[in-house]
Formats: C-alpha cells, structure tokens, sequence
C-alpha cells in the first residue's frame, strides 16, 4: 500500500511518497514546490510516480489551493483526506479551548514529535516536549508527559516581521543581515532582532514547561527556515525537517488499526 503525504503551506506543497502508510515507512520519492507552482504537479513531478493506494495531507493555505491540489492528483483514482485537529488522535490529547479550530499543521506536528519521543526514550519514561515550526509564522507548542497539548505561542516568522517593520517605519528598507550579538548597522539589528525574538519565544516556553512538568522538555524544531535559528538557539533541540510527515505517517497507521471508519469517502477527518 503506497501512502502519498502532503504537507501545503502558506508559500510551498512538500510532498512524500512512502511504501506503507505506517511509521518507518521507505520514502519512494519526495519533492517540494511553491504554491504558484501546483498546477504543474500533475504533468511534472507527479507523473512518473507509482499510483498511491492512500493519501492523507495538512493543509493550511486555504480553499482555493487544496482544490488545485486535488485537481493535480485526478491524474490517479485515488480520494483526497486532509487532516484536521481534534479533541484527541494517535495518543495526543488536544487541550485547546476550541480543539477543532488548533491549526492542522500544529496538531499533526506535534502528533509526529510525539511518536519521535516516545521511539526515542524506548519503552522508558515519557519526557514532555516543546514543538517549534519556524515558516511564515512561527509556532512553539508545550506538551506534558502524557501526550497533553497545554498550549502554544504564534509569532510572525522573520519574513513577516521584516516587511511589517519595513512598511511601518518611513526610510526603512530591509537588506539581508547577519545575526550577531551586538548588531552595528541596520541590516544586522534587523535580522539579528527577528532571530532572537524567535529564539526568546522558545527559552520562555522551555521554562514555562520545565516548571509545569517538573522536568526538562524533549525540544524539536521543524519548519522551511528551521535552519536559520539552529546557530541562535540556547536551548538543546532536535531539526526534524520530516515532522509533519511522520505525523501524517502516524495518523494513517492509528487510523487503519482503528477502523471507524478507515478512510471517508471523501474530505477531512
């Protein structure tokens, strides 16, 4: 059973081809385009590849382009799922205060940093964690030792943050900078004061979680610009670039091992 993963931001469509919709599965192919790009798929980088039996995607980027996406894949008789947050799924408990309205890509990261946790301590004592996805916006979420969502921080990424201070403040253009402790010219200041506002986002979170749990977080990152913060960061983490497709490989197994039922005919789940 060949299983496709999607994972549609706001500015690229990754995509992965595994032999089994399951954990560990073998990646078949992979790839990544920009969005203004999708409706090339069809006759480019999805043309060659194997027919898939299954298909699950996260999806943030709207109405508008998961329809082009699944126009692409007409080309196989294969239904389109997407995934969407709820109040618990595949050992996760979701504790926002609307679990539902949790963005997907949040959820099916953290549902794939927390299976990575639990492989990782192998059969010993959960450790809670802090799951940070640095895109467009920057997410960074604390989870308990029993698999708990407590909650999460959004900020805008360095992007955003550059072209607001750009179009807020009259003269200010915003060149490429270097991130250093003690920024002399402008274009540093301003790449060196988005990093650190990201990375100060992740220390607080860490701490907050360290004293509500009572222990030191498992921290992962994940995220198309998760390595620009790797040389900034002072806490101790782990760059998964694969997150949201291991939770999209954990979400597929949980639901075929608990049939109810396996796939819908059609849309979210």
């Amino acid at each position: 059973m060949t299983f496709l993963a999607l994972d549609v931001g706001n500015t690229r469509l990754k995509w992965g081809l595994y032999d089994s919709p399951a954990p560990g599965a073998t990646l078949l192919g992979h790839g990544a385009v920009f969005l203004e790009n999708i409706d090339r798929l069809a006759d480019e980088d999805w043309r060659a590849l194997p027919e898939p039996t299954h298909m699950l995607g996260c999806i943030v980027a709207g109405e508008a382009i998961r329809r082009r996406v699944e126009e692409q894949m007409e080309l196989w008789d294969i239904t389109p799922h997407w995934a969407v947050s709820s109040a618990a799924e595949a050992g996760m408990t979701n504790g926002y205060d609307h679990p539902t309205r949790l963005g997907a890509d949040r959820w099916v990261a953290m549902i794939g940093a927390h299976a990575r946790m639990l492989q990782q301590v192998n059969g010993g004592a959960p450790k809670p964690m802090v799951v940070v996805m640095v895109g467009t916006a920057v997410t960074v979420e604390a989870i308990d030792a029993t698999g708990k969502f407590l909650g999460g921080l959004i900020l805008p990424g360095h992007g955003i943050m550059l072209r607001a201070l750009e179009s807020g403040t009259a003269g200010l253009r915003v060149p490429t900078g270097e991130v250093c402790e003690f920024p002399t010219n402008t274009s540093d200041a301003l790449t060196s004061g988005g990093t650190y506002a990201i990375a100060g986002a992740v220390e607080r979170m860490v701490q907050h979680v360290r004293q509500h749990c009572g222990a030191d977080p498992a921290c992962y990152m994940t995220g198309g610009a998760g390595w620009k913060m790797a040389p900034s960061m002072s806490v101790q983490f782990e760059l998964v670039d694969s997150l949201i497709f291991d939770g999209l490989l954990e979400i597929a197994k949980h639901r075929l091992d608990h049939p109810t039922p396996v796939w819908p005919s059609r849309g979210l789940y």
